[in-house]
């Protein structure tokens, strides 16, 4: 079958010497992997695959055309284009670290073949706001607490005026149980929620922005089987320290 849609990379690995495998999250088609042959290559193509490898930097946002078979085998395009080009998120290391960050993620969040489009349509209106904004210390963590509407365990704020937080049931509760995040924990957690893009990204000190990527990641993996602690955390802490 063949395709034409937008698609998100989620994770480029290399291949052998000149190949790559490549993860991606499409419009029309859920998560799909690719096989692109000769991707390190030096031979100079119009309007093929090529050398292009700028496509393939982690959270680009492409347009594809592409032969599905749909039998569990890796796909391969026909031609990719990329959809609007992004100004700074690859060449600013503060961004470029998030969006790192944030595929890793993504990686470890969407393992079905199903489309959902509000998703992929809630991450490019996101990649699009990091891209044009400076002040963005928070946005992986406003990303990652917004993204888990798309993944079905958002916390449930209708007692938000409850002390504690209790990640298994998504739920504030007036006592603190096993699963339980500390009265501390749960008010800044609280301040996350009440958080915009547009809002003073400086609402959160260092110390407490650590916390709440470490308070997330443990909600996702309260949530989702097989999450794993991203690779990139060390990086992104490192970066913004």
């Amino acid at each position: 079958m063949q395709i034409k849609t937008k698609a998100i990379v989620i994770s480029a690995l290399k291949y052998q010497e000149k190949s790559l495998i490549v993860k991606c999250f499409t419009l029309s088609h859920g998560l799909k992997t690719y096989f692109v042959r000769d991707a390190f290559s030096n031979k100079k193509t119009s309007r093929s695959v090529g050398t292009k490898m700028a496509y393939f930097q982690p959270m680009t946002i492409l347009e594809i055309e592409a032969n599905h078979k749909n039998k569990g085998a890796l796909e391969h395009f026909k031609e990719i284009k990329i959809a609007a080009p992004f100004q700074s998120i690859h060449s600013d290391i503060y961004k470029s670290t998030i969006v790192m960050f944030i595929s890793e993620i993504l990686h470890h969040s969407i393992h079905e073949e199903e489309k959902n489009e509000s998703l992929f349509e809630f991450l490019e209106a996101a990649l699009h706001w990091l891209d044009q904004h400076e002040d963005m210390a928070n946005f992986h963590l406003i990303l990652m607490l917004e993204m888990t509407k798309y993944f079905g365990f958002y916390p449930d704020t209708s007692d938000m005026d409850m002390p504690f937080f209790e990640m298994n049931e998504g739920v504030f509760t007036p006592f603190h149980a096993i699963g339980s995040l500390s009265e501390h924990e749960t008010n800044l957690f609280k301040k996350l929620i009440a958080l915009k893009f547009d809002n003073n990204q400086k609402v959160f000190h260092v110390i407490e922005r650590q916390l709440l990527i470490k308070i997330l990641i443990d909600y996702y993996a309260y949530h989702l089987d097989g999450f794993k602690r991203p690779k990139s955390l060390e990086v992104l802490k490192e970066v913004f320290s």
